[in-house]
């Protein structure tokens, strides 16, 4: 049976789309937009705004105005780098990292709630074909 990888791609879309909108009242509750929520969740680990454009695939200008909302709620604040006295680094504040964490677990409820409704082992499976997926290609091991 042959595999139509766009069109797993499409599917796998449409589940993160759902799963998001089911999200959407939590994530207003906490005054946050969707693409807010991802800034934010990608704070710690990209704490650079061109480096957050670079993780979420958008653009430099649509995440100065992300980051600029979120620092107006007190989710984030502007620091020096002390490494690099011409760059600003973002770091979430105690507000921001209790929003984040609420709205993960209002997304991994939502998302557990889809789980449900596979098997086990299927999920053991699926987790196992997604590590694969995102495995570098010199780490990974192909399968026929």
């Amino acid at each position: 049976m042959s595999v139509d990888g766009a069109q797993l791609w499409t599917l796998n879309q449409r589940l993160l789309g759902v799963v998001m909108d089911a999200c959407t009242g939590e994530l207003a509750e906490l005054g946050l937009e969707t693409k807010e929520f991802f800034v934010l969740a990608e704070v710690e680990a990209s704490p650079y705004p061109a480096e957050i454009a670079t993780a979420l695939l958008l653009p430099k200008a649509s995440v100065t105005v992300y980051v600029r909302n979120l620092v107006a709620k007190g989710f984030v604040r502007r620091e020096i780098d002390e490494a690099d006295l011409r760059r600003h680094r973002l770091v979430l504040t105690a507000e921001g990292t209790q929003a984040r964490d609420r709205a993960l677990a209002a997304l991994a409820a939502e998302y557990d709630r889809r789980l449900a409704r596979v098997t086990p082992q299927d999920r053991v499976e699926l987790q196992r074909i997604l590590e694969a997926m995102l495995a570098s290609p010199a780490s990974g091991r192909m399968r026929e």
